[in-house]
Parts: structure tokens; sequence; C-alpha cells
């Protein structure tokens, strides 16, 4: 009986903790942009160039492994995900498989979007299949030799990738479950904030413990409740009115690739899924020194 009860509760908390509650009152297209903002898509899905079109790919990420292109993911037939259909977006995000079987490589953040619910994954789509699309090939990688093959890809998922959805945890509160659904699946900051190993895994034990060798080469610092090195030392209100406008507890602003997070992202958010993202990253443990 109490299994059963521990299971309804986690049940009833994932529908009601998704951000697809975070306001009534909207339809799936608006609720897709909503949630197409919180995960990161523009940012990652638009090219470097001023004049880029949003969405239309060729986002250019430098890794050990050599520089990744993101791919267009606007309505586009032929060169976005417009011939896609419900169960292929969703495997992309859950499984990180493409419509024709092969895998992607984990530049895509799959690793984290596998926690995704299936109604927030099939809104974003909404949002994107409302789009004008736009006809602009996909760029090829350029990875090392080893990389040459997507085999090298489906061999990474099956060493390193667990696929499985967000569950609540029935011991905590509404907000620490709605920051922890966003912090480590939509949002997905550990894939910048998180340590790897030579392989590329995330080190959970290392959640979110900084990043010396992150994307495009640069230094990823620590998010942690380490009052020294993380930001322990923060309130939640700091926290929350970083993610809105950027700005340091000192009155700096932040830099570098946290700006268009802050811009395409977070800054997006409903104040209350900013606080929410606080209390759930004051809640993981300190760094170790």
């Amino acid at each position: 009986m109490i299994l059963i009860r521990s299971r309804l509760c986690a049940a009833l908390l994932a529908v009601c903790l998704s951000p697809w509650h975070v306001a009534s009152g909207e339809s799936l297209v608006e609720r897709g942009e909503y949630l197409l903002h919180a995960g990161g898509c523009t940012s990652c899905h638009t090219a470097d160039e001023d004049d880029a079109v949003p969405l239309a790919g060729g986002h250019s990420l430098e890794t050990p492994f050599g520089t990744f292109y993101s791919p267009n993911i606007t309505p586009d037939v032929e060169t976005g995900i417009g011939a896609w259909s419900d169960e292929d977006f969703v495997d992309a995000l859950w499984h990180g498989v493409a419509p024709d079987g092969s895998s992607y490589y984990p530049a895509f953040p799959y690793t984290s979007y596998t926690g995704m619910s299936r109604r927030d994954a099939l809104a974003i789509k909404a949002y994107l299949f409302g789009l004008a699309p736009v006809r602009q090939e996909n760029r090829e990688h350029e990875l090392e030799w080893y990389l040459f093959s997507r085999l090298a890809a489906w061999a990474w998922q099956l060493m390193n990738f667990t696929p499985g959805r967000f569950e609540p945890d029935v011991q905590r509160d509404d907000a620490w479950n709605r920051g922890a659904y966003l912090v480590r699946h939509l949002g997905h900051c550990g894939e910048c904030h998180t340590p790897r190993d030579s392989l590329g895994k995330l080190l959970a034990e290392q959640e979110l413990a900084g990043n010396r060798n992150g994307p495009n080469g640069k230094k990823v610092p620590d998010i942690t409740s380490n009052p020294k090195t993380g930001i322990g030392s923060w309130s939640t209100s700091e926290i929350e009115f970083f993610l809105e406008l950027g700005m340091l507890p000192d009155g700096d602003f932040t830099g570098g690739a946290m700006s268009p997070v802050i811009d395409d992202n977070t800054a997006r958010l409903t104040a209350e899924d900013r606080l929410a993202i606080a209390v759930f990253l004051l809640s993981v443990p300190a760094s170790s020194p």
C-alpha cells in the first residue's frame, strides 16, 4: 500500500509540476514557445552571424572531439524537420535517435532532454511547426577521424546513456521539483556546468561543479552550493535576479557564453520558474575542493 501511494504521489507531482502548468489559458503553440526558450533552443540552433535566421541552424560548438554545427529545426521539409512525425520528434529528444534510425552525437543534449515529458516535447514541436520554413542546408560536422561514422555515436550511447523521464521527488516541495526539471532536463544546465570524462560522459557525482573544458574551450563555473567556489553564498533572490538580467551580486554583469543563455532562455522564464531554479541550485551538494 505504501509503495502504491508513493507511485501515485509521484505521478500526480509529474503532472502538476511540469512547466506546462506555469500559466493557465495558454494555447499549445504559446506553451511551446515558452518551453522552447526554457530549453535554450534559439541560442543553439541559430548561426553565429548577426543576420542569421533564428532556428535555421549553423551554430558552431567546438569540443575536444571536433566542431559540431547545429541543424536547421524550422519546418522546412527538405532541410529542416518539416517531415518529422510526433514520434520522430519525441525519439530525438528521448533517445537521441534521428528519423532514419541513426544516433545523434551527444553534442545534442538529448542526455538531458530524455527527462522531458511527452506533452512538453510536443508543445515545442507545435510551436516550431507554426513558424515559417527556412530552406538552409545543414553544415557537416568537422570531427576527429574516429568519429567519421554515426556508429561511433551509437556505441557511445550504448556505453554511456540511459534514457528515462523525470520523476519528482515526493520528499521535496513543488519549487524544488520544478527547479530540478528545469535545471536537469529542459534547461540542460549540466551539459555545460558538469565536468566530463575522457569520453565525454557527464560525471554525475560532480553535478554542476564546473567544467574546465567547456564549450569552445572555455572554463564553465561551479554553480553548486559551495559558498567559496560556487553560488552557496547567494540568496534565492540574487540568483533569480541574475537569471533575469545577468547581474551578479557584486553589481557586475556576466558575459561570454552565458549572455545568450540569459537573453534567449532564463530572462524569458517566469519569476516563479527562476526562483524554482534558485531553490534547486542551492540544494545541490557543494563541490569538493
